[in-house]
């Protein structure tokens, strides 16, 4: 039987893998994402029906249609993966611009909890699925600069916890799925762009993929149902934690 996972934020990095991955194992894959050409592009590649849509998570009225006018053959959805995030400026909590923290909670926060909550009546419709959200470590360890991003991705890890308490008599799964330090598009978009500073953060180190990402993704998507993987916390191997900061003078 054909199954269906819906994907947000495929227009690179953990999504984009995550949509190739299940490709390869004969899923057909909703992949969305704010750039079109980029969808239009990944759907190109992909062996199995594809069903692309241009979409900011950030949108509830947007998310709502998306999800309204799928194609019925696309329907229902087995799995949800909420991948669409993002990090923006790494200043202290005194000095980082408002606007920057409104986005990460409108995107990170929000955004996950439009499409949470307009996919599950679907998935209790058809007697199960699974909801996957993309969190960090940074929900779990705090670090200068971490400030609203780290509480956006703590708020992911509980949300998750209580999605399931929710819903497992309704047979639908829920996963927190933390990584630590990935090569993608991520620090490029934290420094708003600037490209030298983005790539300094994997100068000599050799950090996770996205298909590591996804590889942990599918994995926990396809356990059998006497299974739930509540979370999996994922660093990249030259990776450890921060030590305590301490002041002196």
């Amino acid at each position: 039987m054909t199954k269906t996972v819906f994907i947000t934020g495929a227009t690179s990095g953990f999504g984009d893998a995550t949509a190739r991955r299940f490709d390869r194992e004969g899923w057909q894959t909703i992949i969305s994402g704010r750039r079109t050409e980029r969808l239009d592009a990944l759907k190109a590649e992909l062996t199995n029906p594809s069903h692309a849509i241009t979409l900011d998570v950030t949108d509830r009225a947007s998310v709502e249609a998306a999800f309204a006018g799928l194609p019925a053959e696309f329907q229902p959805i087995d799995v949800l993966v909420n991948n669409a995030g993002l990090a923006v400026g790494l200043e202290g909590a005194d000095a980082v611009a408002l606007e920057d923290w409104e986005l990460m909670v409108d995107t990170n926060i929000k955004g996950l909890l439009y499409c949470t909550r307009t996919a599950l009546p679907m998935m209790v419709a058809a007697g199960g699925g699974h909801v996957i959200n993309l969190g960090s470590v940074a929900g779990a360890y705090p670090y200068p600069g971490g400030n609203v991003y780290g509480a956006t991705k703590a708020f992911v890890h509980q949300f998750t916890l209580n999605l399931r308490a929710d819903l497992v008599a309704k047979n639908i799964g829920a996963t927190d799925i933390a990584p630590g330090l990935a090569d993608t598009e991520f620090s490029t978009v934290r420094f708003k762009g600037d490209k030298s500073k983005a790539d300094a953060v994997y100068d000599g180190i050799k950090p996770i993929t996205a298909d590591d990402v996804a590889d942990a993704v599918f994995w926990a998507a396809t356990r059998p149902k006497n299974v739930n993987i509540n979370s999996i916390e994922m660093m990249a191997g030259c990776q450890a934690f921060n030590p305590f900061q301490v002041v002196k003078g």
